[in-house]
This record gives structure tokens, C-alpha cells and sequence, in this order.
């Protein structure tokens, strides 16, 4: 059995939940075959990077395109077919459908053999930036994931060009090597080695760590896997994209971090954005050039752009360092020019400026908490990363009721920051480090390192069984994952 897989984690909290409490999360039903689906297909493919063939996966429809796209008040109907020659299942990230169509392994569906397919159909009412990945073993780090971007009708006809970039981080090696490397004593060796500091609201100068993971001071560590590139759309800098665009025109950037373990700062050089969503979901807008962007995150930015053939990048470098990848605006006729993978320094590290700036468009609704909980990130030797000190959701899921308006703090007392994700809901984050604020819609929150504390609301109106986990693929295989149940 792979040793990322759900089926144990099922077992194990399926014996603190009786069937006669939730008699109807412990069956899940396979929706019928569904009608004019769209179809989907997990395969593998080959990819340069940096001079040398890739053997990865993806996801793609007949037509050789990427992903999925749609418009709101759509039902999603797709039917999805696994040729990658082991057993996968394939999360839509961002959605909120019936919790047995969410596709999580050991949860929600049991993994589709290579060969086979599965058919899903429910309706999606919410627009948005949204992606499908992966949720069966190290998958994603394969590169087995896709854009999935859902239109609002009100846009339609709207002169804005839209421009959707993936990014990822790769590496030529076995992921399992990776994890069996990291808990064998890879990750303290890491954190012996430099690295980056956080703290409150912004960031710090660099700084070291001690051994096994301890804090030390308040350092932070950043990235315990080192990868061979950064990708936007499944290419370097050194043969980036190019997108024609027209000058003077409004172009609107859906940019998805679908990294496995990497934060990302977004880097729009000298081309002032407006930040208008995250996670899909709208946000009073905020200008920059600069914005952070944690794992499974996605930003969308509207861009002016100025009225001279000229060609503007956009960059994505990893937090605490230089690498980098992106694409590239070109107008008709601009010189496109090369763009090191390399930025010319040290960004820092991702933290939480950002989150604290960041306001709804469409908040919840003001309700008083009916039920709080604080959740502990810990972590232990050998790569153990623990949900109030459980591996794998060994304790009981989360204690959720039906109508609940849930406030949920993380308190991490871990050397790394973590990238938080709850399936079938989407979540207002209301408070950082004790301040409370009406802050953004999301379904992804990054939790600082070193004693960080994120409060997140959400309302409990999707019943189900729903995973919550960290996104950093690494530390989820090291066990930061655990569930929520409650029945309508």
C-alpha cells in the first residue's frame, strides 16, 4: 500500500465515527454516467527542462489543451480517464461539489485504476481561478495537475484579454526518494544550511538553524527539497511563453502556484497590477509590482499595459532565493529579449504583508463563532508533521455540526510555514497573531513559521467528509493531514 495513502486514515477515523452518527459519509456514492460530459485524460507526456527530456503526467482534453474551462451556472460534467499506469484521483481544487465528488484518496473515492475512468456531474455556481491536482501519493509533484478556470457570465463580451499561467517547481528525481531522503534526516540537514527569517508582518535578514527541526530564536526554515527549475506552463526562462498582447490593452493575469512545495513571490518588474481576487475569489483591489504567493494560492492581476511596442515579463522567484521562471508580454513587433532564470537577488521569504492588506469584496455574512477550535502544527524527528499531534488524522475529525459558523485558529509551532487547505468550503481569514480583521475569502492560508497564528470562519453548509491539510505535498506525506465530518 502506498505509504501516502488515505485508506488507513479512513479506517482510523471511521472507528471514533459510528455509522449511526454519519451513516451517510461512510458510503460514498459514484454519481451515474453522466451525459455531454467533457472528458479528461490522466497521461503522460514528455517536457524539456533545461536541455533534458522529462518524463511527467498530465491532464488534458482531446484537443491537446490543458485543464478545463468553464462558466458559472455550468454543470460539471466530466468524465475522466486514468492512463498514467498506476492508480490516480483527481482533486478539484477550489470547487465545492458533493463531498463524495471531491476526489481525495481514502476519503471521498477509492483511487481509478490505470485503465479506468470515473465520471463526475454536479453544478458550479461560483466563478473563479481554480485548479485540479493530484490527490494520490506524490502524483502532483509529477506535474499531474491543470488550470480550471470557470467564467463569470457577467464578463462575457468584457475587452480584457485573460492569460492563465500554471507554475510549478520540478525536480529530475523520484519524489519518493525525496520523502524517504527527508525522513531519513535530509530535512535537519537542511536546516543546517542558511536560510530565511519571518516575522510579524514582513520579513527579516537571513539567518541559520539548529538541528532536528528545533527553533532556534525565532529562525525560520524555507525550502527542505531543492528542485532543478522553476516552470511557468511547463517551460523555463530559457524558452519562456510568449503571449501577444496589444499596447494600451487590459490584460487579466490567473496565475496559479501549483507547486509541491515552493512559495513564490510574483514579479511584475517595472509593470504596475491590480490584485483583484485570491483563490478566485474578489478582493478590493491592491497595486504593486510585487505580491506574495503561497502554495496552492492563485492571484488574479489586471495589467494596463502602456501604450508602446514594448515586451513585459512576468516573473514567479522563489521565496528566500533566486530562482525563478515566467512568461512573457510581447506586443506585435517588440524585441523579446532573454531573461536569466536567476533573479538578480535574494527575495524573502513569504509571510503574511500580503494576507494582513487583504479585504473581501463579498465577506461572510457577521455571525458570532457557535464553535471554535485551535489546531496545533507540530513537528518530530524523522519528518513527522502533526494536526494537534496526530500523523494522518489518527484522532478524531474535526467536531463539526451542520449550520456551525466555525472559527478555526492554526497555531504553528513548527520551523516552517505551512500552506493550510480546507476542501468543500471556502473560508474568511479573520484574524493574524491575535488581530482581527475582515480579511479575504480564500480556501488556502499560509500559517507563518515559529508560533504564526491564522484564524479562519468559515460556514459549516457542505456536509460531508472533507480533507484539511497542508499543501506543501512533502509535509502532507509527513502526516499533516486530517479531516472534518458533520452530516446536513
Amino acid at each position: 500500500m502506498n505509504a501516502f495513502s488515505r485508506r488507513g486514515f479512513l479506517a482510523a477515523s471511521a472507528a471514533t465515527i459510528s455509522a449511526a452518527a454519519v451513516p451517510s459519509l461512510l458510503l460514498p456514492a459514484r454519481p451515474a454516467r453522466a451525459a455531454g460530459h467533457k472528458v479528461i485524460t490522466a497521461g503522460k507526456r514528455v517536457i524539456e527542462v533545461k536541455g533534458r527530456a522529462a518524463n511527467v503526467f498530465g491532464l488534458t482534453q482531446a484537443d491537446g489543451s490543458s485543464g478545463l474551462v468553464m462558466t458559472a451556472g455550468d454543470n460539471f460534467r466530466v468524465r475522466l480517464d486514468n492512463r498514467i499506469g498506476e492508480p490516480t484521483v483527481i482533486h478539484w481544487h477550489g470547487l465545492t461539489p458533493p463531498w463524495q465528488q471531491d476526489g481525495v484518496d481514502g476519503i471521498s473515492q477509492e483511487p481509478i485504476p490505470d485503465g479506468d475512468s470515473y465520471d463526475y456531474d454536479f453544478p458550479v455556481a461560483r466563478p473563479g481561478t481554480f485548479w485540479m491536482h493530484s490527490h494520490f501519493g506524490l502524483q502532483e509533484q509529477h506535474l499531474l495537475a491543470a488550470p480550471l478556470i470557470v467564467h463569470d457570465p457577467a464578463d462575457a463580451g468584457s475587452d480584457v484579454q485573460e492569460i492563465v499561467v500554471l507554475f510549478h517547481d520540478f525536480t529530475f528525481r523520484d519524489p519518493a526518494e525525496i520523502l524517504a531522503e527527508l525522513k531519513d534526516g535530509g530535512h535537519d540537514m537542511q536546516a543546517m544550511q542558511m536560510s530565511g527569517m519571518s516575522m510579524g508582518a514582513g520579513q527579516m535578514d537571513h539567518g541559520s538553524m539548529g538541528h532536528g527541526g528545533m527553533q532556534m530564536g525565532g529562525m525560520v526554515h524555507l525550502q527542505d527539497v531543492q528542485y532543478d527549475a522553476l516552470l511557468a506552463n511547463d517551460r523555463t526562462l530559457d524558452d519562456p511563453e510568449v503571449f501577444a498582447v496589444e499596447p494600451g490593452g487590459r490584460v487579466r493575469l490567473r496565475l496559479i502556484n501549483g507547486a509541491a512545495s515552493t512559495n513564490m513571490w510574483v514579479d511584475l518588474g517595472q509593470l504596475p497590477g491590480k490584485l483583484m481576487a485570491v483563490d478566485g475569489l474578489p478582493v478590493e483591489p491592491l497595486v504593486g509590482s510585487r505580491f506574495e504567493f503561497a502554495v496552492a494560492q492563485r492571484l488574479d492581476i489586471l495589467l494596463e499595459l502602456p501604450k508602446e511596442t514594448s515586451a513585459w515579463p512576468v516573473f514567479a522567484v522563489q521565496e528566500g532565493g533566486r530562482m525563478r521562471t515566467g512568461v512573457v508580454l510581447a506586443a506585435r513587433g517588440a524585441a523579446v529579449g532573454k531573461h536569466d532564470g536567476m533573479a538578480s537577488e535574494d527575495f524573502p521569504a513569504v509571510g503574511i504583508e500580503l494576507e494582513q492588506r487583504l479585504r473581501a469584496t463579498e465577506p461572510l455574512a457577521e455571525k458570532a463563532a457557535t464553535r471554535e477550535h485551535t489546531m496545533m502544527l507540530g513537528e518530530g524527528p524523522n519528518y513527522a508533521w502533526t494536526l494537534d499531534g496526530a500523523l494522518h488524522g489518527s484522532d478524531t475529525p474535526l467536531a463539526v455540526k451542520s449550520g456551525d459558523r466555525f472559527e478555526l485558529t492554526f497555531m504553528n509551532h513548527t520551523t516552517m510555514s505551512h500552506p493550510m487547505h480546507l476542501h468543500g468550503h471556502h473560508f474568511q481569514v479573520v484574524a493574524i497573531n491575535g488581530r482581527r480583521f475582515a480579511g479575504a475569502m480564500r480556501d488556502t492560508v499560509l500559517v507563518p513559521a515559529h508560533m504564526g497564528r491564522v484564524t479562519i470562519a468559515f460556514d459549516a453548509d457542505n456536509f460531508g467528509r472533507w480533507a484539511l491539510h497542508c499543501h506543501h505535498l512533502y509535509h502532507m506525506a509527513g502526516g499533516m493531514m486530517t479531516s472534518m465530518a458533520y452530516q446536513a
